[in-house]
C-alpha cells in the first residue's frame, strides 16, 4: 500500500525536525495530524485555532525553525487570520496547513469549501496550493523556505482532503476500480469516466519513489565596505546609541554570540520586543528608561532589526544632526520615515557579529555613567510609584516583588495593555528569548498559545505569562489544553476590573468610560474548573507567599493562575499610541 498525502506531509515535518503540530481537530486535516502522530510529532489541540497559530509562533521564535499549526477547511482557517497576521508583521517564519475541500467539489458548494487563498493573500508572506500528489513533496519543501527566506514570515499550504488520504480509498470513493457497482447509463458512465481521469491526475506520481529536495534559505548579503563604514562612524561617535529589535533575534542559536558582540561595541543599547533580555538583567550597556531623552543627545544612532515606525515616532525621535545607521532585511524597512545615512541591507544578527569582531572600540563611560544617571532617576519614580497606597494591590508593587522572585532561567510572556506595559517598565527578562510579547501589532490574546509554545520549548524554565484582565478574556479555555497536555505554567491576571489602557484617555479627554468597564471575575475559580489551580491575591502581605505556592503547585506539573487584584495609578497617564 502507498503512503498516503496526510503520511509524507508528516514525513516532510519530520525531516525537519518538527517536534510540535498544534492543531484543532477536523475532518479536512486528519490525515496529517495522524500521520504525524504515527512518527512521534507530538500533537496539542488546542481549543481556539488562533492559539494554535500563536502557539507555532512562539516555537518558531524559540527555536529557528518554522512551527507548524494545522486547521481545518473554511472556518478553521478563518479563524486564524489575526494570529497569521500578528505572525506576518512580527517576521515570523511558521507554516499554516490549512484543510480544503476535496479538489472534484471545489467550488461546487461543499461543506466549508471558500476561496481561502483569496483571503489570506494580504496576510501570509506566500500561499501555496497541493494540487496533486506530485505537489506534496516540493510544495512542502517550498513552504519551509518561503518561510525563513529574505523577511521571514507566515506561509499557507492548502491540503485538498482528498489528497491526503490513500490512493485505493479515494478510488473506492468516487466509484472506480475499487468501488461497488458499476454505472449502467451512458451518462453515468461518461461521469465516471470523468471521476477516473480526475483521480488519475490528482494521483499521477509514486509518492514511494520520490524524494524531497530541501530548499536553500536565501538572505541577502553584504559587501565589506558598509561594514567598514558602519566601524569608521561609531569609532568617531561620542554619544552613540544602539537600538535592537526583534529581527535581530532570529537565530536562536547565535543570540550568545550576539550579546558579545553588543558588548564589544561598547555602545549603550536599548532593547526592543524580542530582543530584551539580551544582555541579561545587568549589563552596564543596557537602558531601560529614558531613550527618547538619550536620542536627543545622540550623536550617532544604530538601529539594528526595527523600521523608524511609531516606536520612533515616525523618525522624528531621532535628531536632523544625528548620523543614522540601519540595518534591516527589509529594503522598505530601512528607508521608512528617515532615510539612514548608510542602510545596510542584511540581517541584523550577522551583521552585527561580524561587526563585533572589527578592531576595539573606544570607551564611553562617561556618556554610559550619563545615561546610567537617567535610568536610575526613572527607576526612583518607579519605586515612589510602587509605595503609594492603591485599592486592592499596588500593580507596581507586585511587580517589583515578582522581579525579585523570579529565576534565572524564568521565561516571560506579555498579554495586556496597561498592566503588561507597566509591567515592561519593571521585570527584567534574565538573558536572550526570555521575554515574548506580540510585537508592533499589539495584538491581544497572544498569551495562552505563546506560553504554551514556549513552556514546550523550554520545559525546564518556569514560564511565566503576565496577563491583562482584558486579555485574559481571549484564551482562558487553554488551561483545559494546558491539564490535558501537562504544561505547567503560571499566568497572573492583573484584574483591575476594566480596560485600563483604554479608558485613561477615553475618561479624562471624552469624559466617558463606556465599554471599559468589566467585573472583578472571579477567574482563579475559572481556571480551577478546567482542572487548574487557582490562587486570589488581593493583599499585600500576601504576595510572597502565594508566589511560593504557584511555584510549588507548577514544579507538581499543575498550570496556575493567580487572580491578582489591582488598584489604579497614574504611573501610565497619558500612554495613548497614534
Amino acid at each position: 500500500m502507498s503512503r498516503s498525502g496526510g503520511e509524507v506531509i508528516a514525513q516532510v515535518l519530520h525531516d525537519h525536525g518538527v517536534q510540535y503540530v498544534f492543531t484543532l481537530c477536523g475532518g479536512h486535516i486528519s490525515p496529517i495530524l495522524v500521520g504525524c502522530d504515527f512518527l512521534g510529532i507530538k500533537i496539542i489541540d488546542v481549543r481556539d485555532e488562533a492559539n494554535a497559530v500563536f502557539a507555532a509562533d512562539a516555537v518558531s521564535r524559540l527555536t529557528g525553525t518554522p512551527g507548524i499549526a494545522a486547521v481545518t477547511a473554511g472556518p478553521g482557517v478563518t479563524n486564524t487570520i489575526t494570529a497569521l497576521k500578528n505572525a506576518q508583521m512580527a517576521q515570523s517564519p511558521l507554516i499554516l496547513l490549512g484543510g480544503a475541500a476535496a479538489t472534484i467539489t471545489r467550488g461546487r458548494g461543499s461543506l466549508q469549501d471558500i476561496d481561502q487563498m483569496a483571503v489570506l493573500k494580504s496576510i501570509v508572506k506566500s500561499g501555496l496550493a497541493i494540487r496533486q500528489n506530485c505537489d506534496i513533496l516540493p510544495v512542502m519543501e517550498r513552504a519551509f523556505q518561503e518561510a525563513q527566506s529574505g523577511i521571514p514570515g507566515p506561509v499557507f499550504v492548502e491540503c485538498p482532503i482528498d489528497l491526503l488520504y490513500e490512493e485505493s480509498l479515494v478510488r473506492a470513493m468516487y466509484g472506480g476500480p475499487s468501488g461497488q457497482k458499476k454505472p449502467g447509463d451512458l451518462k453515468s458512465k461518461l461521469f465516471q469516466f470523468y471521476l477516473n481521469r480526475h483521480v488519475d491526475k490528482m494521483f499521477a506520481c509514486d509518492l514511494d519513489s520520490m524524494k524531497a529536495i530541501p530548499q536553500a534559505i536565501q538572505t541577502p548579503e553584504w559587501k565589506q565596505k558598509k561594514l567598514t563604514a558602519a566601524g569608521k562612524m561609531i569609532k568617531n561617535s561620542r554619544q552613540p546609541v544602539l537600538i535592537i529589535g526583534s529581527q535581530a533575534m532570529l537565530h536562536p542559536d547565535q543570540s550568545a554570540t550576539l550579546a558579545r558582540a553588543v558588548e564589544q561595541l561598547g555602545m549603550p543599547v536599548y532593547l526592543t520586543g524580542m530582543a530584551r533580555g539580551l544582555l541579561g538583567a545587568d549589563s552596564r550597556l543596557q537602558m531601560r528608561h529614558s531613550r527618547k531623552e538619550a536620542l536627543k543627545k545622540a550623536d550617532l544612532v544604530m538601529i539594528a532589526g526595527m523600521p523608524c515606525d511609531f516606536r520612533l515616532e515616525y523618525g522624528k525621535a531621532i535628531p536632523v544632526k544625528s548620523k543614522l545607521i540601519s540595518i534591516n532585511l527589509s529594503k522598505s524597512d530601512l528607508t521608512l520615515n528617515r532615510k539612514p545615512d548608510l542602510g545596510i541591507h542584511a540581517d541584523p544578527c550577522s551583521f552585527l557579529c561580524e561587526l563585533g569582531e572589527q578592531d576595539s572600540f573606544q570607551n564611553h563611560a562617561e556618556w554610559i555613567d550619563l545615561l546610567k544617571s537617567a535610568d536610575n532617576q526613572r527607576e526612583e519614580k518607579i519605586t515612589s510609584f510602587a509605595q503609594q497606597k492603591t485599592g486592592y494591590i499596588n500593580p507596581l508593587l507586585f511587580l517589583r516583588k515578582l522581579d525579585a522572585f523570579l529565576d534565572k532561567s524564568s521565561m516571560i510572556i506579555a498579554d495586556g495593555g496597561d498592566f503588561v506595559a507597566t509591567a515592561s517598565y519593571i521585570l527584567r527578562p534574565r538573558g536572550p528569548l526570555t521575554w515574548l510579547d506580540p510585537g508592533v501589532f499589539g495584538t491581544l490574546g497572544v498569551g495562552a498559545g505563546f506560553a504554551m509554545g514556549a513552556k514546550l520549548c523550554r520545559p525546564d524554565s518556569e514560564v511565566w505569562l503576565i496577563y491583562g484582565d482584558g486579555s485574559a478574556g481571549y484564551t482562558l479555555q487553554e488551561f483545559d489544553t494546558y491539564v490535558r497536555h501537562k504544561i505547567p505554567l503560571i499566568a497572573v491576571i492583573g484584574n483591575d476590573g476594566g480596560w485600563a489602557q483604554i479608558a485613561r484617555d477615553q475618561v479624562e479627554v471624552l469624559k466617558s468610560d463606556i465599554g471599559t468597564r468589566l467585573n472583578r471575575t472571579d477567574y482563579h475559580k475559572v481556571v480551577e474548573g478546567f482542572g487548574g489551580k487557582g490562587f486570589l491575591l488581593d493583599k499585600e502581605n500576601q504576595i510572597q507567599s502565594t508566589l511560593e505556592q504557584a511555584r510549588e503547585t507548577a514544579r507538581k506539573g499543575i498550570p496556575v493562575a493567580i487572580n491578582l487584584l489591582i488598584g489604579a495609578t497614574d504611573f501610565r497617564k497619558g500612554s495613548i499610541s497614534m
